[in-house]
């Protein structure tokens, strides 16, 4: 018997609180997040990571359910479930934040498409920038080792002591400039070429005023940016793939400590 009558297997209600802070953090995290990926699958995947948890480490939930403790306790495991997911959710915003600025410098500003990572609109260039991103994450197993993190974060974090400590709260808030130091790098390479190129436009404006410049400026601008991006994949690809490291990394450091 657990709580006002409730009569609960006790293996039960162990996997069922587990997988609080294991949903939690796939609703935060990128990949599992995604707005595509189906309710029932990820309620599946924190049952089977669950199972996993209850076979390595010793989890022993509140007894009663409908209690004031066990309430804090189900709070504290879904802050940081939700803190292991939104570390790496602010790296993958960098790509947006690239997106943006590549995409305003090229006149592509306009051209927005449903992202379906997160079912809103956004750049075409940010989104094709994400997924690039989402598909390095997969190769390199970095979904893998958000399941690993999440499991170890038992260990770091156990059942009853879970709460993040301020400074670890203010130091996650912190690692928020990240995703806009990682776009502007990422975008450095094609952006400061296209300035180049507004640059040059100016100056020909200036100099010969009966061109038609607006005519001329957005399919050149277009042309430039396209073949940058094209010349920049494999720096911008070496670059994406930091960016994983180091979410995946924060991750780490910030929340398990």
């Amino acid at each position: 018997m657990l709580g006002f009558g409730l009569a609960i297997e006790p293996q039960l209600w162990a996997l069922i609180f587990v997988m609080i802070r294991v949903g939690a953090a796939f609703v935060a995290a990128p990949v599992f997040g995604n707005v595509s990926v189906p309710l029932p699958v990820r309620v599946a995947l924190s049952g089977g990571i669950g199972v996993l948890v209850l076979g390595t480490h010793d989890i022993q939930p509140p007894v009663q359910v409908f209690a004031l403790a066990t309430f804090l306790a189900i709070a504290a495991e879904a802050l940081v479930g939700l803190a292991l997911g939104f570390v790496i959710q602010i790296a993958f915003a960098a790509p947006l934040v690239a997106g943006e600025i590549i995409g305003g410098s090229m006149g592509l500003g306009f051209a927005n498409m449903i992202d379906p990572n997160n079912g809103r609109s956004s750049p075409a260039v940010g989104q094709f920038l994400s997924i690039l991103l989402t598909l390095l994450f997969l190769s390199l197993n970095g979904h893998l080792v958000l399941v690993d993190m999440i499991v170890r974060s038992y260990t770091a974090l156990p059942v009853g002591r879970s709460w993040l400590a301020p400074e670890q709260l203010r130091d996650i808030a912190l690692f928020g400039g990240y995703a806009f130091l990682a776009g502007l790098l990422l975008a450095l390479p094609v952006g400061f070429l296209l300035l180049c190129l507004n640059l040059v436009m100016g100056m020909l404006s200036r100099s010969a005023p009966a061109l038609n410049l607006f005519a001329l400026g957005l399919p050149v601008s277009l042309a430039v940016g396209v073949i940058a991006m094209a010349a920049a994949f494999p720096a911008m690809g070496d670059y994406m793939q930091v960016i994983v490291k180091e979410g995946l990394a924060a991750t780490d450091s910030l929340v398990l400590g």
